[in-house]
């Protein structure tokens, strides 16, 4: 009973513990409390792992980095947005960042916890992106990154489905029966099946697009870009039923936002 009786104890301090916002504030003014009661470590491990099987897969299928000319360009524009991370949170300067592009028809691209960024063709073929677009769809993926967006999914995921005393055996480095053990299975898995929320969607549109403009890449290419994935997603939900907004809600949004971040675009055009 002791044991219990600390172990809950311990679970609901960690909970008030993780509630804490990742990213500093910026001109996009994203600041919201998170929930992130799952260690930073087990998520960035479990998302390496993750990766690592995505890049073995790819290249047993030769879709790895088929395309020299597309990996050099997506690297470069993802270097540029990577070089000015550290306005948001100086530690993401030092993650060990990933570049990568698989040969894949789908519209989509992503960058795991830790900074692993995997770009598909699809994105770069099928709607024509511009470079500035292609930043815009970029650092929206690297805002989850440093958003820790997928581990406050999964924190939220495992307090849901094994309860506090699991959680908090994950996050004090303890056990306690198979559900810690069947929690921590499940992570990489967790990562790719639970989709972002709507307000975790619009913190990064707002800090993809700041990101951008400091990188030097025209803010109103993430209009064009939306503008672009709507016309290739007639068959979308209304945004009630989605947890992404809609197309044309979020293009109104950075449309609100793009007076603030034109000015960090223009100082980046002329150092």
């Amino acid at each position: 009973m002791q044991k219990i009786t600390f172990i809950l104890v311990t679970a609901l301090s960690l909970q008030l513990a993780s509630c804490a916002t990742t990213t500093a504030d910026s001109t996009s003014g994203v600041k919201r409390s998170q929930f992130l009661m799952m260690p930073a470590s087990s998520v960035d491990r479990m998302s390496a792992q993750a990766y690592a099987a995505t890049l073995k897969e790819a290249e047993q299928k030769k879709t790895l980095n088929a395309d020299k000319a597309m990996l050099a360009r997506v690297r470069g524009i993802s270097n540029r947005l990577i070089a000015q991370v550290a306005v948001f949170r100086p530690d993401a300067a030092q993650w060990k960042w990933e570049v990568n592009v698989e040969k894949n028809d789908a519209l989509n691209a992503y960058c795991m916890p830790g900074g692993k960024i995997m770009v598909l063709s699809g994105l770069v073929e099928k709607i024509n992106a511009t470079d500035d677009e292609l930043a815009a769809v970029i650092g929206h993926e690297i805002a989850h990154a440093l958003r820790e967006h997928g581990r406050e999914r999964m924190s939220q995921a495992y307090l849901q489905q094994f309860g506090l005393q699991a959680l908090a055996a994950l996050a004090s480095g303890s056990a306690v029966g198979g559900a810690a053990v069947q929690a921590v299975g499940a992570g990489s898995q967790l990562f790719f099946a639970l989709p972002n929320g709507r307000e975790q969607e619009r913190e990064a549109d707002k800090m993809g697009l700041e990101l951008a403009a400091r990188a030097g890449f025209n803010p109103n290419a993430a209009v064009t870009l939306w503008q672009k994935m709507d016309a290739q997603s007639k068959t979308a939900p209304p945004e009630f039923f989605s947890t992404h907004p809609a197309n044309q809600n979020r293009i109104a949004d950075l449309k609100v936002l793009m007076p603030k971040v034109m000015p960090l675009y223009e100082a980046a055009k002329k150092s």
